[in-house]
C-alpha cells in the first residue's frame, strides 16, 4: 500500500458509550489504588479517605471543564488538537506530547506493578526477574490486542473492568458489617499537613481518566464522550470511596502495610485465602486496564493526532490498512514500556521517584493548558458553543474549580521538591528547541521542493 493510500486512511468510528465509559473507569492508575494506597494512609491515617475524595472531585471537575472540547472537537489528539487551535502549535504540541509522554512513564511503573501482582500467583517462582518476564509478556499482548483493532481492545477492556468494579463493589458490601469504627480516630494523626500531602497521591491514583477524551476520533457518537467522562469519574469516585472506607475500618491505619495491596490484606482478613485471591486478581486487572487502553491506547493515538499535523515524525501517522490503528506508534509506546520496567527493575527509586513525579508534573502542565483552551472557547466561540449538543453547566465554576485542584497538586507534590520542577522545565526547554529545529528543518525542505 503507497504511502498516499496510508494517509487516506481514517481511524473507524466503532466505540460505543460503555466502550468509552470502561476506558475512562480502567484507565484510572492501577498501582495507585492497589499498591500505593498504602502510602496515603500511612501519610494521612484515615483522612487519607477524605484526601482521596478531594482527588477524585477535582478529576471530576477537571473532565466536566473539558467537556464542550471534547463535543466540539472530537479527535485522537484531543487536547493536543484543543490547544493548538486557540494557542498555537507549539502549545498545542506541548499540551498532546507532555500528556502522551505521562501515559508511557504509567506504562513501565504500572507494567513493573503489573509483573509484581502476578508473583503473588506464583509464589514457588523464585527470582525478581520473573515480575520482569510477565510485566514484558502482557504488555506485548496489550499492544497486539490493540494492533488487532480498537474494538477488540476496547470490548477486552469493558469485559476487564465489570469484572473489577464488581469485585470491588462486593467487597466493599459484604465487609461493610466488619468494620470497626474506633480505627478511624484519630481522623488526621498527622494533622493538616499529613492530610495535604495525601492529596497528591490520590490525585495519582484518579490520573489516567481524562485519557477517554483521545477516543473523540474512533466514538461514533461524539455526545457519548462528555457523559462517559463524568460517569465513569463518578464510578471510580464512589467505588473507590467507599472500598477504602470499609478498608480503613478493617485494618487500623497505622498497621498498613506498604509493601503489599491493603486491599488484599483486608480481604484475606474478612473471606481468608480466597478473598485475597480474588482482590488480587481485581488488582491485576486495575493495572492491566490501564495498559491495555491507558497506555498504549491513548499515547499511540496523541502521537498519531500530531505525526498527521507534522509534528512528530511520519510513521507515527501510519495506520493498520485492515484493523485502522496506529500500528507503528503503538509498537513505539510498547518498546519504551518495556525499556522503562527494566530500567525501573534496575532503578526502583528512579522510576517510581523521580519518573512518576514528572509524570504528575507532566499531566498538570497537559491539563493546565487544555483548561485555558476551553475557556478561550468559551470566550472566543461562543456561536459554536452554543449549536454543541451538550454544554458544561454552571460555567466556569468548574474551569474555576479544576484550576484550584491543579493548584493543590502542584503545591503538594512540588513544594519540597523543587529541584524537580528545574528538571521538568529543562526537557521542557529541550522539547522545545527540539520542535523549533524540526519545523525549521520541515519549512526548508517544503521550500526546496516547491522551488523545484
Amino acid at each position: 500500500m503507497s504511502q498516499s493510500t496510508t494517509l487516506e486512511l481514517a481511524p473507524e468510528r466503532k466505540l460505543g458509550y460503555w466502550h468509552i465509559w470502561a476506558l475512562g473507569v480502567g484507565a484510572v492508575i492501577g498501582d495507585g489504588i492497589f499498591l500505593l494506597m498504602g502510602q496515603g494512609i500511612a501519610t494521612a491515617g484515615p483522612g487519607a479517605i477524605m484526601a482521596y475524595l478531594v482527588a477524585g472531585l477535582s478529576q471530576l471537575f477537571l473532565m466536566v471543564a473539558l467537556s464542550e472540547l471534547a463535543v466540539g472537537m472530537p479527535n485522537s489528539g484531543a487536547m493536543s488538537l484543543w490547544v493548538e487551535r486557540f494557542m498555537g502549535k507549539w502549545w498545542g504540541f506541548l499540551a498532546g506530547f507532555t500528556f502522551a509522554v505521562g501515559w508511557v512513564i504509567a506504562g513501565g511503573s504500572v507494567g513493573l506493578a503489573l509483573g509484581q501482582i502476578t508473583m503473588w500467583f506464583f509464589p514457588q517462582l523464585e527470582g525478581s526477574y520473573w515480575s520482569i518476564i510477565f510485566a514484558i509478556f502482557f504488555i506485548s499482548i496489550f499492544a497486539l490486542l490493540n494492533i488487532l483493532g480498537t474494538q477488540i481492545a476496547a470490548k477486552t477492556q469493558l469485559v476487564l473492568v465489570l469484572i473489577m468494579t464488581g469485585v470491588m463493589a462486593l467487597f466493599s458490601l459484604i465487609g461493610l458489617k466488619d468494620i470497626n469504627t474506633e480505627h478511624f480516630t484519630p481522623f488526621l494523626p498527622n494533622g493538616i499537613d499529613g492530610f495535604w500531602a495525601a492529596v497528591p497521591l490520590g490525585t495519582y491514583a484518579y490520573l489516567g481518566a481524562v485519557t477517554l477524551a483521545t477516543a473523540g476520533g474512533e466514538c461514533r457518537n461524539p455526545r457519548d464522550l462528555p457523559k462517559a467522562l463524568i460517569w465513569s469519574s463518578m464510578t471510580f469516585i464512589v467505588l473507590y470511596s467507599f472500598a477504602q472506607v470499609v478498608l480503613q475500618g478493617l485494618i487500623p491505619w497505622d498497621q498498613v502495610s506498604m509493601d503489599h495491596s491493603p486491599f488484599t490484606a483486608a480481604a484475606e482478613q474478612v473471606f481468608g485465602f480466597a478473598g485475597a485471591f480474588i482482590m488480587n486478581i481485581a488488582a491485576w486487572i486495575a493495572a492491566a486496564t490501564c495498559i491495555l487502553m491507558g497506555t498504549l491506547y491513548s499515547a499511540s493515538r496523541i502521537f498519531y493526532s500530531q505525526a498527521r499535523r507534522g509534528y512528530l515524525p511520519a510513521f507515527f501517522g501510519h495506520l493498520h490498512p485492515k484493523t485502522g490503528t496506529p500500528v507503528y506508534g503503538i509498537i513505539a509506546v510498547w518498546a519504551a514500556s518495556v525499556g522503562l520496567v527494566l530500567l525501573g527493575a534496575v532503578n526502583p527509586d528512579f522510576l517510581y521517584v523521580e519518573l512518576s513525579t514528572q509524570l504528575v508534573l507532566a499531566w498538570m502542565v497537559s491539563w493546565t493548558l487544555a483548561l485555558i483552551a476551553g475557556v478561550l472557547y468559551r470566550k472566543n466561540n461562543m456561536d459554536e458553543v452554543s449549536q454543541l449538543s451538550w454544554k458544561q453547566p454552571l460555567y466556569p465554576l468548574f474551569p474555576i474549580l479544576g484550576f484550584v485542584g491543579i493548584g493543590i497538586v502542584c503545591y503538594g507534590t512540588f513544594v519540597g521538591s523543587p529541584m524537580t520542577l528545574v528538571r521538568g522545565a529543562i526537557w521542557m526547554g529541550v522539547l522545545y528547541v527540539l520542535f523549533k529545529m524540526f519545523h525549521k528543518s520541515k519549512d526548508v525542505g517544503e521550500s526546496q521542493q516547491q522551488v523545484m
